[in-house]
């Protein structure tokens, strides 16, 4: 049955699927999964999507959750969106499926798109410009953009800095100047049927996505990747002001623990008020729940 937002205590937009089920872990990515391991200071060990699912049932929390398509910008092999897809019709009472198409698939990866829209019950999508070396602007994505907005989906873009390649040579060859926020702010234009949700409290560039949500009605903030309570003093202070109907819950996970980002989001300075907003409301609005 689908997700009934009584029923659960949070949603986490930002969830990870890792592991196949049915392929081993790629040897590239790997490498840079020791890394960001090492950076986060989490479990080495990825859980399976499976062990995902039961770990958030148990917490009664609903969750997006996808891969990350960056087989051009780091040739490593993706783990299927239609592998996320399936799994999460068979818990689709609490797990509702993204997808992750490289930008420079194009047109193909638009086929891609709107088949999982159509056909599988795709209802978000996941972009990461830094992963994917790819300008989020550039016009090589905007056909999959273009099946994004027909359908009025919301998509998830990474921004700020980034865990994954952290600490490897040369940064794993990645360019954090995709994670900029502003870089969005042209698709955010183009696309105003679709939802932007911008992954993360941006930093270095924090004011730019509090400028973004505050410009634009289709852009929103997802505060996963940091515990609150490292989060920059401006995020607090727009959540509980002018921001409190465009920020919303995420972990990031495996590299934090839902339970544990809300424990610290308890003692983070939100008002009483915006933590239901942020925790579960916002979410059901953005998501269509």
């Amino acid at each position: 049955m689908p997700i009934d937002p009584a029923r659960v205590q949070a949603i986490d937009v930002h969830v990870h699927a890792e592991v196949s089920c049915h392929d081993p872990e790629d040897p590239v990515m790997a490498k840079f999964f020791d890394a960001a391991s090492a950076y986060f200071k989490a479990d080495r060990k990825r859980p399976t999507i499976p062990e995902t699912i039961a770990y958030y049932r148990e917490r009664e929390i609903a969750f997006c959750l996808f891969t990350v398509d960056c087989e051009s910008g780091i040739g490593a092999k993706r783990i299927s969106n239609y592998e996320v897809a399936d799994i999460a019709a068979e818990h689709d009472d609490i797990v509702i499926p993204f997808a992750s198409i490289d930008p420079r698939k194009g047109k193909l990866g638009a086929r891609e798109a709107r088949d999982l829209i159509e056909n599988h019950g795709v209802k978000g999508f996941k972009f990461h410009g830094i992963m994917q070396d790819c300008h989020p602007a550039d016009r090589v994505a905007y056909p999959i953009y273009e099946v994004i907005a027909e359908y009025r989906l919301p998509a998830i873009f990474h921004t700020g800095h980034s865990g994954m390649g952290t600490g490897m040579r040369g940064g794993g060859g990645v360019r954090l100047k995709y994670g900029q926020p502003i870089l969005i702010d042209d698709v955010a234009v183009d696309f105003p049927d679709i939802k932007f949700i911008l992954a993360h409290p941006s930093w270095p560039w924090t004011d730019e996505s509090l400028s973004m949500a505050l410009h634009k009605d289709n852009v929103f903030i997802d505060l996963s990747g940091w515990s609150p309570k490292y989060f920059p003093k401006q995020v607090i202070q727009y959540a509980n002001t002018q921001l409190k109907h465009k920020m919303m819950f995420g972990s990031d996970w495996p590299l934090i623990r839902p339970d544990k980002w809300l424990a610290a989001a308890q003692e983070a300075g939100f008002r009483d008020e915006v933590l239901p907003l942020i925790m579960k409301d916002n979410a059901v609005r953005v998501l269509g729940l």
